[in-house]
């Protein structure tokens, strides 16, 4: 069994701008998110903290919430570069409507779950599944992972069996995280420190 987190809102989520392998910080409801986040966590996994072990990207993002994280539960702590965001490559920083203007007609056709992969230097679907599969094949011990949400969407969907389209129609919390195991996975959730946004900016 592991434990899934997504890092708190950032500047970039609120202005709509995809962060991909960039990074804004954490804004001050971001810092509640990861908090409330961590406080959910110690109640989940109790005494059973010794034996866990915590994964994270090493985006700032991700990076900011594990030290929250980590005010309330001493984790031994590494960074993992497959746990990082999808890159859509030049897009990365940009917002959709930047997109449509800067490269017309690259997103016709698409909707709000897959745009990502129509940017010509990003990093494809299978790409980052990959990346997906290989994390979680090296899992050997009870493991909190904080990564992002299109990824995270993404590891997921891989670890579950989904369809390409059920991964990209998961849904990103950032107050709460996945409790996954035996193939499942199921939304841990406490009263919400705020807004959430329907789809991963990240």
């Amino acid at each position: 069994m592991f434990y899934l987190l997504r890092h708190g809102e950032t500047v970039w989520n609120t202005l709509g701008r995809f962060q991909g392998q960039l990074d804004s910080p954490l804004t001050r409801l971001g810092v509640e998110q990861a908090d409330a986040v961590a406080n959910l966590l110690r109640a989940e996994i109790g005494d059973e903290v010794p034996s866990f072990e915590m994964h994270v990207s090493p985006l700032g993002r991700t990076r900011e919430t594990a030290e929250r994280v980590q005010r309330v539960l001493p984790l031994a702590s590494r960074e993992d570069a497959r746990l990082m965001e999808v890159s859509v490559g030049c897009w990365d920083g940009m917002t959709k409507f930047e997109i449509d203007m800067e490269y017309p007609g690259k997103l016709d056709g698409s909707d709000v779950f897959d745009w990502y992969f129509r940017s010509p230097d990003g990093e494809s679907f299978d790409a980052a599944c990959a990346r997906a599969e290989s994390w979680l094949a090296d899992i050997r011990r009870p493991t909190v992972a904080i990564s992002h949400g299109l990824f995270g969407r993404l590891l997921r969907g891989v670890y579950a069996g989904l369809s390409r389209r059920e991964m990209l129609e998961l849904p990103v919390p950032q107050d709460g995280f996945y409790r996954l195991g035996e193939g499942t996975f199921s939304l841990v959730t406490g009263i919400s420190t705020g807004r959430q946004l329907a789809s991963a900016t990240e």
